[in-house]
């Protein structure tokens, strides 16, 4: 069974508009037996007749109205369809859809998509924050075009998920105004084991951090007094406002506080080799994409962004 093709309802809304064959073939640029041929095979495949035959001329007949109707319809959404996608690629309409982390949704990422949006309003931008072991999965199944982590890919994701990093943070010990190390804003790595401690939940990009900076520090996390877990940032901050507890979280999430005095970071000191040293702890922010699945000009742009944004730091670092 043939098809109806595009080709043949534009040669036949001209023809109908003029109803005339050889002007329809002019304002077409075909010839005027391929109009001919293209009327015809609709007919012969519909076993309808479009068009009165009267003499020289040509009517339209009830079958060729109702299709001079929807074809009019259809070419018009081929010409939207058509509009659309060249607006897609020249980034004037389309979507992105970012996955993140909590640290970075809430306190990096905003700036970078402001930005974007300002240069091209036209794109929608749906952006999911979640704890970084389920972002690292939703990218790996495609539920993201791309994701910034502040944590690490598991082994097992590895081979799917490109990464690459555009920007950075650091991991600070803080404490509120109850907190005894309140006033002493230096304490040695030995104290670290003689104060409870409020951690964020097993998958946060935070945690892992966190727990990679003491093992490289010596201390095993399982040393450490941990009275609470919490499932976000924001959550930790408040209890360290009014407790007595410490916690390692990003240098970001604490800007306002720090302005405000409530609460505090501590630097750590090293003495174990007979020398004192501060210790500190940058970690990366890293952006993930899969390693298959296609990348529309939207996505290269984003990206584009942020890596200019990460030179930049670079460069005033």
């Amino acid at each position: 069974m043939a098809v109806m093709t595009l080709e043949q309802l534009r040669i036949f809304v001209a023809v109908a508009e003029y109803l005339h064959f050889t002007r329809a073939a002019e304002v077409l640029y075909v010839t005027q037996p391929a109009v001919s041929a293209a009327i015809q095979n609709l007919e012969r495949e519909y076993r309808v007749k479009l068009f009165h035959r009267i003499g020289r001329r040509i009517e339209l007949t009830d079958a060729g109205k109702l299709l001079q109707l929807e074809a009019q319809k259809i070419l018009e959404q081929v010409t939207l369809t058509e509009r659309g996608l060249k607006e897609l690629n020249d980034l004037q309409r389309g979507q992105i859809k970012l996955g993140s982390s909590l640290t970075i949704g809430n306190y990096w990422l905003p700036e970078k998509i402001s930005q974007f949006h300002n240069t091209y309003p036209g794109i929608s931008i749906h952006c999911t924050l979640a704890n970084t072991e389920e972002i690292c999965v939703g990218t790996a199944t495609g539920q993201f075009d791309l994701a910034l982590i502040e944590g690490e890919v598991k082994a097992s994701l590895q081979n799917s998920i490109e990464q690459e990093i555009v920007g950075s943070d650091r991991l600070q010990i803080v404490v509120g105004k109850n907190h005894p190390w309140f006033n002493q804003k230096k304490i040695y790595l030995s104290e670290l084991t003689q104060t409870d401690w409020v951690m964020r939940e097993a998958g946060s990009g935070t945690q892992q951090q966190f727990e990679e900076a003491l093992m490289s520090w010596g201390i095993h996390p399982s040393q450490l007094n941990v009275i609470l877990i919490l499932n976000t940032g924001e959550m930790v901050k408040s209890v360290l406002e009014t407790g007595v507890a410490a916690a390692g979280i990003s240098e970001l999430m604490i800007q306002k506080e720090l302005k405000l005095g409530t609460l505090r970071t501590i630097s750590i000191l090293d003495d174990r080799n007979g020398k004192i040293k501060t210790l500190e702890w940058v970690r990366p922010f890293l952006k993930l994409k899969h390693k298959e699945r296609f990348q529309t000009r939207i996505c290269s742009t984003f990206e584009e962004i942020l890596s200019l944004n990460y030179q930049a730091h670079l460069l005033d670092v």
